[in-house]
């Protein structure tokens, strides 16, 4: 953010830094507008904006209180005293769910009157009134019923909450009040099934003249009931966030689940899919009363337990002003050199990858600010809007805050988060570097150069001014990899550590720092003596509470883990004691100074002087977004996880793997081309969450069967998945680059996927090469399952060179230098301009570089179809083929060199 000098401008500092942030909020508002296009959000105003926002910051402030104290909550009001709450996992769940589907009956309309059913209907209607005439009777009736259909569904202008939402919102929560106050009827339905519940006229006895005299519906199950009304409340939800296609994906596997009995077991290869007869109450209870499969099974889980923390996490950090700050020091770092300011963009969005798991989140927030600068230096706007989405999509594979499929993948594979996060990183990194050595050999080619010293930041000033953004996710790092804590705690002391450090360096000046010294000093001090003479904090001790007094260093070693809390508090005091203080070095969302504006101006009142008002703004922000982010990805793991719950259910699981078994013909090569396909075409338009869901419930095992080690073929498929994000014609985070960038959105989707081709390798390379990954077969893997014969490698491994040599150290070097030749392949240009037969010789390279086994593999199978073989080891191979590949990169290489020379 730049500024006049005085003496180019007569107005005060004060006057310009106001015009910058109203200039930064305007620029946001067009931001959230776009991403709110792009997801078909409403923009709601009034108070349906104020209702939505407080069943945000509830949803958050739940999943906060399960983060903190798990499922046994005690909560302490000053009239009430103590209340304790206990949950259940499954009443944990359906709350998580319901104000998820509460939330996106508020924020996504039901319809435009875009889609087919009301294009058809208008139609339809105007056909009538034109025939008929408008006085005809039967022309009345049907205007009159589009009438009452408009008002009751269509909201053209994402703007209005139409009574099919209430409605829909009203139904939400009858069912989870049920899942509260009638938990003993449930656990009893599971063993004698959902027709023992009671039924609808014994629950809602004034319905009984209406029902009771009905065979069916008087004497049908109220839990069956709900359980039907939750599943269609889901499937709508899925149709409005997510999209029609997956809403029919989930219904056809509902339908099979009922019907697919009929399919003859005689039928050759669909007799696999044939299952045993299910009757609708095996069904819904399976789907909606179950916490291993279905609505509630374990992807809603994960979501209770780890994701919605992690997107809560994300969304302080980015309110914070933390997303800008990272923005800014990737252009400082990068901008000098050539081709800069796409590096810049491949920077931060990897940086904002550590705060957003969402592929056109970071497109869309990171490209608002990278795509211009990229243009105004030579790039197309294709291409820029290509280097952006194509940089974004990779946020969701980059440690340490991967999508939310990375928080499934430890849940389906029993893996530590920490693993998980080792295992990911060099590909991740391999990524990143073939996106930047395609735009420096771009800027090669059309002589970018970088950008003008006096045009950017200073990185020195920069750190110095911005350097506590980089706690929040070095603790982060800390708590999962060093103190190996689990992944909802690491988030929750990572979490609360954020809001002190944030209100820390909001209350922070030269004026305020002694009283905020003396504030936390104080504190401290009154907490230590309260635990050494009375055994409890002094919130605990007012409230009457008494324990055995502790000696000093117990005292100290109670009172040091809560360090987070007493900074908050001291803070607090601080700016009480200073409301107007002013950080100088703290500069928070626009959008957070855009709602302090907004209720300052409501209020006629200048609340938004005070920082203790911002500092709360920030965190009411910090949830509702976080909420708002959290919407899609609830809904999409509790949608997907019908998907295996109907594979376990019904028992296709291990038919559903001889199938594949078979139509692979026994060939990995032919396995991993039909998953990576399938990731493809699934993903197209969906959640990387949801296309993992569903893949690794079909996918995995047959994977597994081949010898696959089991982390790998999950990062496998979650690597496809992403790949859809960027894959014409359904490529939604190029579409939004697009947006930003005004390209044509085909192109710009095309030269996305280019750009992202590396990733489309590796995953075949540390698939077939699990050392890239970091990982090793376990010494007695013979004597174990396919799941359990690989392990994440140990310092002792990289010392033991006869391993770590072959099996580590030249994979990756290979798949480094053949993503360099990859780049040069897909630009055209090393040093200079390379012809059609050299582009083919450095595919070649980078084929054999990045994956000799693919190559290798593909041989066998060939060999082995012609019933012959060959006498040498797979491993001997591989290293000749990657000499070669390497020798033709080098020779290459240096012919291009003495090219650009001449």
């Amino acid at each position: 953010m730049s500024a006049d000098t005085p003496s180019d401008n007569p107005r005060s500092s004060t006057e310009t830094d106001n015009d910058n942030v109203i200039q930064s909020a305007s620029d946001t508002e067009d931001t959230t507008e776009l991403i709110d296009e792009i997801e078909r959000r409403r923009s709601l105003t009034g108070i349906a904006a104020v209702i939505t926002a407080a069943i945000g910051v509830l949803f958050s402030i739940f999943q906060l209180l399960l983060a903190a104290q798990s499922f046994t909550i005690t909560l302490w009001a000053p009239i009430v005293g103590t209340v304790n709450i206990s949950l259940q996992l499954l009443q944990a769940n359906a709350i998580h769910v319901t104000f998820a589907l509460v939330l996106t009956f508020l924020l996504f309309p039901a319809t435009m009157g875009e889609g087919f059913i009301s294009q058809t209907f208008s139609r339809a209607h105007t056909t009538v009134v034109e025939t008929l005439g408008e006085s005809n009777p039967l022309s009345k009736v049907i205007t009159h019923l589009a009438t009452v259909l408009r008002w009751a569904f269509l909201d053209p202008n994402r703007r209005r909450i139409t009574p099919f939402d209430v409605i829909s919102i009203i139904a939400a929560i009858l069912t989870t009040t049920y899942f509260i106050t009638d938990f003993e009827e449930i656990q009893r339905m599971r063993v004698f099934g959902l027709e023992s519940g009671r039924p609808v006229v014994e629950i809602y006895p004034i319905l009984n003249p209406v029902l009771g005299g009905l065979p069916i519906i008087g004497d049908i199950s109220y839990a069956l009931l709900l359980g039907v009304i939750g599943i269609l409340l889901v499937l709508e939800a899925t149709r409005r966030t997510l999209g029609l296609p997956l809403m029919l994906i989930v219904a056809t596997f509902i339908i099979y689940a009922r019907w697919g009995y009929l399919i003859s077991t005689t039928t050759p290869l669909l007799g696999l899919l044939a299952i045993p007869e299910l009757t609708w109450p095996d069904i819904i209870q399976n789907l909606w009363y179950n916490t291993e499969n279905g609505v509630f099974g374990i992807p809603v889980t994960v979501s209770v337990s780890f994701i919605y923390i992690f997107i809560l996490f994300g969304a302080f950090l980015e309110m914070s002003g933390a997303g800008q700050w990272f923005i800014d020091l990737a252009y400082a770092l990068t901008g000098r050199r050539k081709g800069g300011p796409a590096k810049a963009s491949i920077l931060a969005s990897g940086f904002m990858g550590t705060i957003s798991g969402s592929s056109i989140a970071n497109t869309v927030t990171t490209g608002a600010f990278t795509i211009p600068l990229m243009k105004q230096s030579g790039y197309s706007a294709e291409f820029s809007g290509a280097v952006e989405s194509s940089s974004s999509s990779g946020g969701q594979i980059l440690p340490p805050v991967m999508g939310a499929a990375a928080f499934l993948m430890v849940q389906y594979t029993a893996t530590p988060f920490a693993d998980i996060i080792i295992l990911a990183t060099i590909p991740a990194v391999v990524f990143f570097f073939g996106v930047w050595v395609m735009v420096h050999l771009k800027a090669v080619e059309e002589g970018i150069g970088g950008v003008d010293a006096a045009e950017l930041i200073s990185l020195r000033e920069h750190l110095l001014d911005g350097w506590y953004y980089i706690i929040p996710i070095a603790l982060l790092l800390f708590y999962l990899i060093i103190e190996r804590l689990s992944v909802s705690r690491s988030a929750w002391f990572t979490l609360v550590s954020l809001v002190a450090l944030i209100t820390l360096v909001g209350a922070y000046n030269k004026d305020t720092r002694g009283v905020l010294t003396l504030s936390l000093a104080a504190i401290i001090g009154v907490e230590l003596l309260s635990h050494s003479f009375a055994g409890v904090s002094v919130v605990e001790f007012i409230s009457g509470t008494r324990a055995n007094d502790m000696p000093a260093s117990v005292a100290i070693d109670t009172v040091l883990p809560r360090i987070g809390w007493y900074i908050i508090a001291a803070s607090i005091l601080t700016l009480l004691y200073k409301p107007k203080a002013v950080s100088a070095h703290l500069e928070l969302n626009p959008s957070v100074l855009n709602t302090v504006e907004d209720v300052s101006s409501r209020t006629n009142a200048n609340i938004g002087d005070y920082q203790l008002f911002r500092l709360g703004a920030f965190i009411f922000e910090s949830m509702e977004d976080g909420a708002r982010t959290a919407v899609p990805v609830v809904i999409a793991v509790a949608a997907a996880g019908i998907i295996p719950g109907v594979i376990s259910v019904s028992g296709l699981g291990p038919n559903l793997t001889s199938l594949l078994l078979v139509l692979s013909g026994g060939s990995v090569v032919i396995m991993l081309v039909v998953t990576a396909f399938a990731s493809i075409l699934l993903g197209m338009g969906m959640p990387t969450t949801v296309t993992y869901i569903i893949l690794i419930s079909m996918l995995a095992s047959p994977l597994v069967e081949f010898g696959i080690p089991l982390l790998a073929a999950h990062l496998f498929i979650l690597y496809f998945g992403v790949i859809a994000d960027i894959t014409p014609p359904v490529a939604v985070a190029a579409y939004a680059a697009s947006g930003v960038a005004k390209s044509d959105p085909f192109e710009t989707g095309v030269k996305a996927f280019s750009l992202s081709l590396n990733k489309a390798i590796v995953p075949f390379a540390f698939v077939l090469a699990p050392g890239i990954v970091l990982l090793r077969k376990k010494s007695n893997a013979a004597e174990l399952p396919l799941r359990e014969r690989y392990r994440v490698i140990e310092f002792a491994d990289l010392l033991d060179l006869s391993y770590a040599i072959p099996e580590i150290a030249i994979p990756i070097i290979g798949v480094f230098i053949g993503v360099v030749a990859l780049g040069v392949t897909v630009i055209g240009t090393l040093y200079t301009e390379v012809s059609t037969i050299e582009r083919i010789g450095f595919a070649t390279s980078s084929l054999i570089l990045m994956s000799p086994q693919l190559l290798w593999t593909l041989i066998i199978d060939i060999l082995t179809l012609l019933g012959t073989s060959l006498m040498m080891t797979g491993s001997v191979i591989e290293l000749i083929l990657r000499g070669i590949g390497l020798a033709l990169f080098v020779i290459l290489a240096t012919r291009n060199r003495k090219d650009a020379a001449i």
